[in-house]
């Protein structure tokens, strides 16, 4: 179901680990960012938007994780866009003839197991370097591309509208979470954080990659939130962060495994264990 957040803005939310697809409207229809998750979902997404007669004109990727990746027929023939490094990533990523089933058997471990279309998984054309709006005839949705959690990922500000789409960047539910292939992880998220404070401080709406939508102040409170846990890390010290500990949200006390896994590359000095993404 898609729920109102801004004028001619909308959000999808799956079940699994409350993914957000992002719908903008445009003159002759829709910017879909980061659809997603299971093929039933994407169905519903799609009757939605057929009811609201708006076909999608453009999406785009924020980052290259399969999950941020997915398309459906059902979905059309736009044009799919990411930033060029995310683009390129993706492109290593799918190229080979296995790249699909590595996903699937990933997927094995998950809740949604032979339910993700992923036969369209990450058709995405990269935009120019340096580009920073995405092409299309609806309201200037600006690109905000750093380093944080995966290589070319993109913030979006939606400015007309005060919306901020976070990628996967200030959850409520989810620890900032590194690129574990990342030379300096720590340092990529706080540039992440101060360009974001910077250019999209003042949105009135965030929306996370996973998590719940945030209304007025939340982008603030969030930065901050982000940027405590990644200082916390980087000095060693324990985070007073409600995402991780007994006061997690009751069905993501897995965010703990993820924090530890986290202290203990970075204690490492960034050797990746090989623990999937």
């Amino acid at each position: 179901m898609l729920t109102r957040v801004a004028e001619g803005v909308w959000v999808h939310q799956s079940e699994f680990v409350r993914s957000n697809a992002v719908v903008v409207r445009g003159r002759d229809g829709v910017l879909l960012i980061d659809p997603g998750v299971t093929g039933a979902e994407i169905d519903c997404l799609a009757d939605d938007l057929r009811e609201l007669g708006l076909p999608v004109v453009v999406g785009f990727s924020t980052h290259p994780d399969w999950d941020h990746l997915l398309w459906h027929e059902r979905l059309g023939e736009a044009p799919r866009y990411g930033t060029a490094r995310c683009a390129a990533t993706v492109r290593d990523q799918l190229s080979d003839a296995g790249a699909k089933d590595r996903v699937a058997d990933h997927l094995v471990e998950t809740e949604v197991a032979g339910q993700v279309p992923l036969d369209l998984l990450g058709r995405v054309t990269g935009l120019p370097a340096e580009t920073t709006r995405i092409p299309w005839d609806g309201p200037e949705v600006r690109i905000i591309e750093h380093q944080a959690h995966a290589p070319g990922h993109a913030a979006l500000l939606i400015e007309e509208r005060g919306v901020l789409v976070a990628g996967d960047m200030l959850s409520d539910v989810l620890v900032p979470m590194f690129d574990p292939d990342a030379a300096d992880p720590v340092e990529d998220h706080l540039a992440a954080l101060d360009l974001i404070e910077d250019m999209a401080g003042g949105a009135d709406v965030v929306v996370p990659g996973h998590g719940s939508v945030g209304g007025s102040g939340q982008v603030k409170a969030r930065i901050d939130l982000d940027r405590a846990y990644v200082l916390a890390l980087r000095n060693s010290e324990v985070p007073d962060d409600p995402r991780v500990g007994p006061s997690a949200e009751p069905g993501w006390e897995w965010v703990s495994d993820v924090h530890e896994y986290q202290l203990r590359r970075l204690a490492r000095g960034g050797e990746h264990d090989g623990t999937p993404r």
